[in-house]
């Protein structure tokens, strides 16, 4: 298996949208359906949006589609070190 280093989204920009919108992102994490745990985990790099989710945040904040990759797949650009944890396997 080859190790890829893991990607690492920079969520500033929604954050700052969802304050702007809801004041809190615990009020978000509720009209979007999650928990607010839920919410800090995918905010923090530690689980993944799902399509879904993506698509119903969207709507809650008043963005269009074209909005997606600016606000959830802008890539944290890294120096060529890995962190310990940092990787991703794939076959």
């Amino acid at each position: 298996m080859t190790k890829v280093p893991k990607l690492v989204y920079d969520f500033s920009k929604l954050s700052g949208r969802i304050v702007e919108k809801y004041g809190k992102q615990a009020a978000f994490a509720v009209a979007l359906g999650i928990s607010e745990r839920s919410l800090s985990l995918k905010l923090n790099n530690e689980r993944y949006f799902k399509p879904n989710e993506i698509s119903r945040a969207i709507e809650l904040l008043d963005l269009l589609p074209t909005d997606i990759p600016d606000y959830f797949f802008t890539v944290v650009v890294q120096e060529n070190k890995l962190s310990e944890g940092a990787t991703d396997e794939v076959d």
